[in-house]
């Protein structure tokens, strides 16, 4: 992948040091909009995953360049936090709280579109939006997993190996995306950042962000099962669309692979993760939920949006 186009100043500005390698202070002032600084944001994560062909990889912990990654996801952490409306009423059964948290926050369906009104068109977009975060599907959470208590480390040791194809490296969900892509002329390998709008940039950036520090180990987690309770009957619904409109079989069997995956991750995730988790550390309670929320709450941004472009009501 490439550097995606710069959106202002403050991108255009780290997309030039990282092709010329000669990196000093640079200064978050320099965004020029939410997008600037989300796209800047998010290619200083991308140089903790795969990186860029033309960037030098020492330059994932360059002095600068992480001091402005930190400014960017303060302002990122501070602007997720003034959204959250706070935990729900505490509750002795914390596994039937956070299921039950996840009910009431259903956000427009972008699954039940495509189940019965989308069309090709759409989907091919919808695909490109999501492969900012499905070609590294789960990666985010891998990072966390040295970071959790023993009895939530092993369930999500499990869960990942799941994801990461059960020892088959043709299982991977990030490779069976990349060849639903492939089977409908997209390239998994060009990269469609350019192609997103900010709200897709914020919730990539969210769970990366949740991701690389320890502090927020309990968002991550938290994001991350609210991310599996609602995966399984959107994906069921998606696989009929995709059925409808006769889409070819390695687009519809990624989603097929979800339908029972994430029926049983979500247990997982809830039960064996985020319970442990919170046993072990009560402290991480509140930041379970803000996880949750973050991730239910830009779902439905990123459904609008969409939506909107498509002249569907929400």
């Amino acid at each position: 992948m490439h550097i995606p186009s710069p959106r202002g100043k403050l991108s255009a500005c780290v997309a030039e040091v990282l092709r010329q390698q000669q990196v000093g202070p640079i200064d978050a002032s320099f965004a020029e909009s939410d997008e600037d600084a989300a796209l800047s944001l998010w290619i200083l994560h991308e140089l903790s995953y795969s990186g860029f062909a033309d960037v030098d990889d020492g330059l994932e912990w360059d002095i600068g360049l992480v001091t402005l990654r930190l400014e960017l996801e303060a302002a990122l952490e501070a602007q997720l936090r003034d959204r959250f409306p706070g935990p729900p009423e505490p509750s002795d059964d914390l596994v039937a709280a956070f299921f039950g948290y996840v009910e009431t926050h259903d956000g427009p369906s972008l699954a039940g579109h495509v189940h019965t009104d989308g069309t090709d068109e759409q989907v091919l977009e919808l695909l490109r939006w999501r492969s900012v975060y499905h070609l590294k599907e789960t990666d985010p959470s891998a990072f966390v997993l040295a970071r959790l208590p023993r009895p939530a480390r092993a369930a999500l040791a499990e869960l990942l190996y799941d994801e990461y194809g059960a020892g088959r490296p043709e299982r991977l969900h990030s490779h069976l995306f990349a060849e639903a892509m492939r089977s409908v002329g997209l390239d998994p390998e060009r990269g469609y950042v350019d192609d997103v709008p900010l709200e897709v940039l914020e919730l990539n950036n969210a769970v990366t962000m949740f991701g690389l520090h320890r502090r927020l180990r309990g968002a991550a987690m938290g994001h991350l099962a609210a991310f599996e309770c609602t995966s399984s009957v959107p994906s069921r619904r998606l696989v009929r669309g995709l059925q409808r409109l006769g889409f070819p079989p390695p687009v519809i069997d990624y989603y097929e692979e979800h339908v029972l995956a994430d029926a049983v991750h979500e247990q997982v995730a809830v039960r064996d993760i985020v319970s442990p988790l919170v046993t072990e550390d009560p402290r991480q309670l509140e930041d379970v939920f803000f996880g949750a929320f973050t991730c239910l709450d830009q779902e439905a941004r990123v459904a609008r949006v969409l939506l909107d472009r498509w002249g569907v009501a929400a």
